[in-house]
């Protein structure tokens, strides 16, 4: 009697934990109170909840699935620089830019700084239009056309150094969330982030009441992180994110099989920079210099078809749906330069910060001996004008943040926030 007593009251256990289990707070559904304290939210005593839905993903960008990878060099090291060691770590999910920023992009950008900035801050953004002037090449035409005239709308900006990009990227984030406050995302009911106050005005925007982006930790008035109803920065890539996405190893995975048993040198299959297959096979596969003074071939057999850059979804993308990750232009990364920042950072989401480790001081810039220093970022990807050598996501290179030319440019990434993936 007792034993069935027993049984009955482990049944009755059991069927509690799951039925708690199958109830337990999320996220999106976080209950009406505390399941800690028992308070209930949302009242005078208790904390305020928002409401909670996953945002749409920012404009111009692709998920780009994380994971376990090595980086580093897949090709012999022929520049004899031995600065990227092959090493594995994993890199959390996150969002790219599809394609390069544009020049149609970057005169939007311009467009709204003459118009919300001051004169200063336009001006402190125009890209340098001379990094195509070559005292022994024609190029004038590129230096007057190439920014504004509209065949060269989507073709990507150059000029443009490490700090504006990043400046661009800020204001990027500030001037989609302003968008989408205002119902840009399509939402039919006043905008995504809009709030009806008492008197029925919508509340769109965290600034009007003084905030900005993490502003109103309280969950009042407006778009706040505590909501969850701001995109996350837009921002350059880091760049073992940016070597990851190149690799595009997803598109080499057996299912369920764990082991990455394929490499690439390039962020296609095979060795060679044409394609291998279908209607397009032979045709070249980025924008680049085939050797000495052979930027496209021979007229009626143009092999990329592109004498400098070419149009931003221009050939075809990689199998995270990624165009130009090789060649066309080289792409600012987030870190600071150093040699040896494969043995010094860490294997989760790898990152060289400025002024951690490795002191500026150990390299004699000063003294000529050396061009590092806290001021020098990562480029990588190879350009119109570079060798295939550079195409391979694992080739490295750097430039002072303050300098430009006509083969670089960038494109954004943000986050995946609220994930652990």
């Amino acid at each position: 009697m007792r034993f069935t007593n027993y049984l009955s009251l482990l049944a009755a256990s059991s069927l509690a934990l799951a039925s708690c289990h199958k109830g337990a707070p999320t996220a999106t559904n976080p209950g009406k109170a505390s399941s800690t304290t028992g308070i209930a939210y949302n009242t005078d005593e208790g904390m305020k909840v928002s409401d909670f839905k996953k945002i749409p993903t920012g404009p111009g960008l692709v998920y780009i699935e994380g994971g376990r990878t090595v980086l580093g060099s897949q090709e012999e090291d022929v520049t004899n620089n031995h600065d990227n060691v092959e090493r594995t770590v994993t890199i959390a999910s996150f969002y790219m830019d599809e394609a390069e920023v544009a020049n149609i992009h970057w005169l939007e950008y311009l467009h709204f700084l003459r118009k919300d900035s001051s004169e200063e801050k336009y001006k402190a953004a125009l890209p340098d239009t001379t990094v195509w002037a070559r005292d022994l090449s024609f190029n004038d035409p590129y230096v007057t056309y190439y920014l504004r005239y509209p065949g060269f709308r989507y073709f990507p900006v150059v000029g443009v150094n490490w700090l504006q990009a990043d400046s661009y990227c800020a204001w990027r984030t500030d001037k989609v969330n302003e968008n989408l406050a205002k119902g840009g995302s399509g939402e039919k009911k006043g905008g995504l982030f809009s709030k009806k106050n008492k008197k029925g005005d919508a509340k769109a925007s965290g600034a009007a009441e003084g905030g900005g982006a993490g502003a109103l930790a309280n969950g009042k008035g407006g778009p706040s992180v505590e909501q969850g109803n701001l995109l996350p920065n837009y921002r350059l890539p880091t760049e073992a994110e940016w070597e990851y996405a190149a690799q595009a190893l997803v598109g080499t995975q057996e299912v369920g099989n764990e082991n990455q048993e394929e490499k690439r040198i390039y962020p296609w299959d095979g060795r060679s920079t044409r394609n291998p297959y279908g209607k397009g096979q032979g045709q070249f596969l980025a924008n680049f210099k085939r050797g000495r003074g052979d930027y496209a071939g021979i007229a009626g057999s143009l092999n990329d078809g592109a004498m400098i850059t070419e149009y931003v979804y221009a050939y075809p993308p990689n199998d995270y749906g990624l165009y130009n990750m090789a060649g066309n232009v080289n792409e600012w990364v987030q870190d600071v330069y150093r040699p040896l920042s494969f043995q010094d950072v860490e294997d989760l989401n790898p990152f060289r910060r400025n002024g951690v480790g490795d002191d500026a001081k150990g390299y004699d810039k000063k003294g000529y001996q050396s061009l590092v220093d806290d001021h020098v970022r990562v480029y990588k990807g190879g350009s119109w004008r570079d060798v295939a050598y550079y195409l391979s996501p694992g080739t490295r290179r750097f430039m002072a943040e303050d300098s430009a030319t006509s083969t670089i440019g960038f494109r954004c990434a943000m986050i995946n926030a609220g994930s652990n993936k």
